[in-house]
């Protein structure tokens, strides 16, 4: 007995070695879905309003609070809208899970397919873009098909997507967004009709026979109108004023969330941000006993993503911002088309750029003026240096006495060999006297004496 035990529970954990083996593959492959594979997933629900489909979006990536929601939809049958929402505050649910029970038809028949939730959620956190270009893809089809158009329920418009800002996330990616995104809407806003269809029939001929769609027909006491089959047929109307706070933003392939929306019905899990939108992160915390498509690797990228966006949101960074880049991006590749360059550096480095410049030549204006103070400094020192030093100035007077008597000695004619003479000395009768004896031999008598002595006294 004891050998036929042993071996029993040998062969047990033999044949749980391929099951590890498998899930092991799995983490460590976690290969991309492809854009079949994401048409299949979200034929279902591409058709819900945009509000609806964020949240669903959100909700998938929780699987157990999912199926624990679902559970508490079916045992509450006439709970919904608001109302339903505000039943379950204090439930340890995410806020995107808790905001579903608005919608029990959603839960009840979702939560139906546990497989089908975990997948969704696994491909919205890794390949969020992709789900949402699978999406517009469907929409576009049904639209061609002429099943999506607005009336009574919903408002469908198109428009440009939002331009995705500049990023070095590494994200994967499959698929080019569509030139032209087609959004649905409540046609009243506190009022929302949730559609059910057959997706072989609402898109018109599948296009991937080897992936068919899924089709999940609701349960039963949920629907009035005319058939599925022929068409899309709508629920009654529920009415929502802050259950439904999420929004998809096509261009950048996430979900926006309307805080004041947000924080009006989940006021024991309040988001503190300075700006009535932001984006959303999932949290791996709430993630419960499913593990993640990708194993452990996935989970640390989760997790350092919501780490960087709570550090973001503390900083003040907050939806508007990215509005903001976004404006800034459509901005610069406008100017890039129009062959005028730009600086591809963020606002935030520009901005530091020009601090540093502003620095710098300020630094270098300091500099240069405080030299040229110092230099003009000792100018003045030099020329006033000695300026009362009697022995200096007495050098300086003789230096320039001696430099005078050297000029007039090199400008006095000297005597030479061609027949100069020297100019005579004046003296104080040298020259009268021969004139006044002349004078007197002519008979000048005292008058020529007297002259004789005027001219001696003259000279």
């Amino acid at each position: 007995m004891r050998w036929s035990s042993l071996v029993s529970r040998l062969a047990r954990g033999l044949t749980l070695i391929p099951l590890l083996f498998a899930l092991s593959v799995e983490a460590q492959e976690a290969k991309p879905f492809s854009n079949e594979q994401l048409e299949q997933m979200t034929a279902q629900v591409a058709l819900y309003p945009d509000s609806l489909l964020a949240q669903l979006f959100m909700a998938t990536t929780y699987p157990d609070d999912f199926a624990a929601a679902a559970a508490w939809s079916k045992a509450h049958p006439d709970a919904k809208g608001d109302d339903a929402v505000k039943m379950v505050a204090n439930e340890p649910w995410d806020p995107s899970v808790a905001s579903l029970v608005a919608f029990p038809e959603v839960l009840i028949t979702l939560g139906e397919k546990p497989d089908w939730v975990r997948n969704v959620g696994d491909a919205f956190l890794a390949q969020p873009e992709d789900v949402m270009n699978a999406v517009q893809r469907l929409r576009q089809k049904a639209q061609q098909a002429g099943n999506l158009k607005t009336n009574e329920q919903i408002k469908v418009t198109s428009a440009a997507p939002e331009a995705a800002p500049a990023t070095t996330t590494v994200v994967v990616k499959q698929s080019t967004p569509p030139p032209q995104v087609i959004v649905i809407e409540p046609a009243q806003p506190t009022v929302v009709y949730v559609p059910a269809y057959n997706p072989t029939v609402v898109y018109g001929p599948w296009p991937y026979a080897a992936y068919p769609p899924y089709y999940y027909p609701p349960p039963p006491g949920y629907w009035f109108s005319r058939t599925i089959m022929t068409g899309i047929a709508w629920g009654v109307g529920i009415g929502v004023s802050n259950a439904l706070w999420g929004g998809c933003n096509w261009g950048r392939g996430d979900i926006d969330i309307n805080v004041n929306r947000y924080n009006n019905i989940n006021v024991n899990k309040r988001i503190d941000v300075n700006s009535n939108r932001t984006s959303w992160n999932h949290n791996p915390d709430r993630r419960g006993n499913t593990p993640y498509r990708g194993g452990d690797n996935t989970r640390k990228n989760l997790e350092k993503k919501r780490d960087a966006g709570d550090r973001e949101q503390f900083r003040g960074r907050d939806g508007g911002d990215a509005s903001r880049d976004a404006s800034r991006e459509r901005a610069a590749k406008s100017m890039q088309d129009r062959g005028v360059p730009v600086d591809k550096g963020s606002a935030s480095e520009r901005a530091k750029s020009v601090d540093r410049d502003n620095a710098r030549q300020k630094a270098e204006t300091a500099d240069r003026s405080a030299a040229r103070d110092k230099a003009k400094s000792a100018e003045r020192d030099n020329a006033l240096k000695g300026a009362g030093d009697s022995k200096a100035r007495q050098q300086v007077d003789r230096g320039n006495a001696s430099k005078q008597a050297a000029q007039q000695k090199a400008s006095a004619p000297r005597a030479g060999g061609d027949g100069g003479s020297r100019p005579q000395k004046a003296s104080g009768g040298g020259a009268a006297r021969p004139q006044a004896q002349k004078a007197a031999a002519s008979g000048g008598g005292g008058g020529g004496g007297r002259a004789a002595g005027a001219a001696g006294r003259g000279k």
